[in-house]
């Protein structure tokens, strides 16, 4: 079978039927939204005053959108992937939901345009970049050239992320300080162990389609050792802003979900089965959000979070 055999097209009857769901899963919404927190917490750990609510808003909307903008993107220019995973297997543009065609690219275009103007406008020209260059990351240098080529590729998609951390550290400060930098580069380490743990759950599907994950090129065994070595750079990574700056309540939430993870991570060296594997995927969600949470709490705090005009 040939990519194009993947990309299955639909007559216009059918795609006036589809609705909003697909579209909405499409945008990977709920990848977006957390991005959108990880913005927030770049924000809220950041020393000063804040930012006005509409500037806050505005940069959360400008993140959403930019993050939603690479996530279609790269259904789009994954659906002959997708097509032959089990996991992926029904995304919009495998099943034909959604047409994969120019007008999907427009719109990828211009929400990542209105994601440059609306953080430009609302933050600094440093922040908006960070905003830009998180989108980019994922939509081109992850899924167009690292995807398929190297198992580093989802080490150096991890910037996605730190980028909107960065994003929300430079909107309060262009000049980034030590606590969100050390944020960004949690974020850098949490993002291999947690799509990893994903992808050792789901080995057969990247074996099968040749995608160079990490867990598909060595064993079982071995991948879990990787993964909680990183789990371990992590946990301590994630302490480090509460010694330059951070409060009582970031560091609380940053202890106890890196406890989490560290557990889950252990378990899976000590049975590496796709059901620990998986378990310890949820685990790293836990422990982002914990992780975030405690960011943004803290700093709502301690008025860093929304300053007053």
């Amino acid at each position: 079978m040939t990519g194009r055999t993947y990309a299955l097209p639909i007559d216009d009857a059918i795609a006036s039927r589809a609705g909003v769901r697909p579209v909405l899963a499409a945008l990977k919404l709920r990848i977006g939204f957390e991005i959108t927190l990880t913005a927030l917490a770049g924000v809220a750990i950041t020393p000063g005053r804040g930012l006005e609510l509409w500037r806050l808003a505005s940069l959360a909307c400008a993140v959403l959108l930019a993050s939603s903008a690479a996530g279609a993107f790269n259904q789009y220019a994954e659906r002959d992937i997708d097509a032959r995973m089990h996991r992926t297997r029904h995304r919009p543009f495998v099943t034909g939901a959604l047409r994969a065609d120019l007008r999907w690219l427009v719109a990828m275009g211009a929400m990542l345009a209105a994601a440059a103007v609306l953080s430009l406008t609302a933050t600094n020209v440093v922040a908006a970049g960070f905003v830009i260059a998180g989108s980019l990351t994922y939509g081109v240098v992850y899924t167009l050239w690292l995807k398929r080529t190297t198992w580093l590729n989802i080490v150096v998609g991890g910037f996605a992320g730190s980028f909107a951390v960065l994003a929300g550290g430079a909107a309060v400060n262009p000049h980034i300080s030590a606590e969100p930098a050390l944020l960004a580069l949690t974020l850098f380490f949490w993002t291999p162990p947690h799509f990893w743990s994903l992808a050792l759950y789901a080995r057969d599907d990247y074996v099968r389609t040749g995608i160079p994950m990490l867990p598909a090129l060595i064993d079982e065994k071995r991948s879990a050792q990787v993964i909680l070595a990183h789990v371990v750079v992590v946990g301590v990574l994630s302490i480090l802003p509460a010694a330059v700056g951070a409060g009582p309540v970031y560091l609380a939430c940053a202890a106890l979900g890196g406890a989490y993870f560290g557990y889950f991570a252990v378990r899976l060296v000590r049975t590496p089965t796709r059901a620990a594997a998986l378990s310890c995927f949820k685990a790293s969600l836990i422990q982002l959000s914990l992780l975030l949470v405690g960011a943004i709490a803290d700093g709502a705090w301690r008025g860093q979070l929304l300053g007053v005009p």
